[in-house]
């Protein structure tokens, strides 16, 4: 049973790296938002909630195969989808820069979509999981093109 928490919570912790860097976290209560942004407590809660379930999928994957029998194409797009989701907030929050930060929301978006597609064949069903990734990215991209165009 410890074996099997301490696979997860290292499935899961690697997604909160960049939340505990000292970034300009005020950035964006300073900028133009359209009047269906939420609020800055909704980031931190819908997040974790993400995260825990990609770490879920992510879990199931390792707990059912060996790392030599996961094909390279669903570690490359994990990987991918891992580098673009914590690009956003070192550019957007570090770099302050709106335009980055939708780059960064488009890639997270994209490689979540291909995620999803990987995750099927090799956990079935669970790949549902990803559901409100994708969701929660299709939203931070509709706010980030806004929040973009607003300040330019």
């Amino acid at each position: 049973m410890i074996k099997k928490i301490i696979k997860y919570v290292t499935c899961l912790l690697p997604w909160f790296i960049t939340s505990i860097l000292p970034l300009n976290y005020k950035y964006y209560k300073e900028i133009i938002k359209p009047n269906f942004a939420p609020p800055p407590m909704f980031y931190g809660i819908a997040w974790s909630i993400i995260y825990i379930l990609l770490a879920y999928t992510i879990y199931s994957v390792i707990k059912d195969y060996s790392m030599n029998e996961i094909p390279k194409s669903y570690k490359k797009t994990l990987l991918i989808n891992y580098l673009f989701n914590q690009s956003f907030t070192i550019v957007f929050f570090g770099l302050n820069n709106n335009f980055l930060g939708f780059a960064s929301c488009l890639g997270t978006l994209l490689s979540t979509l291909f995620l999803f597609e990987e995750t099927e064949p090799l956990i079935g069903k669970k790949k549902y999981f990803l559901l409100p990734y994708i969701l929660l990215s299709i939203f931070a991209n509709i706010l980030s093109l806004s929040i973009y165009l607003l300040n330019i």
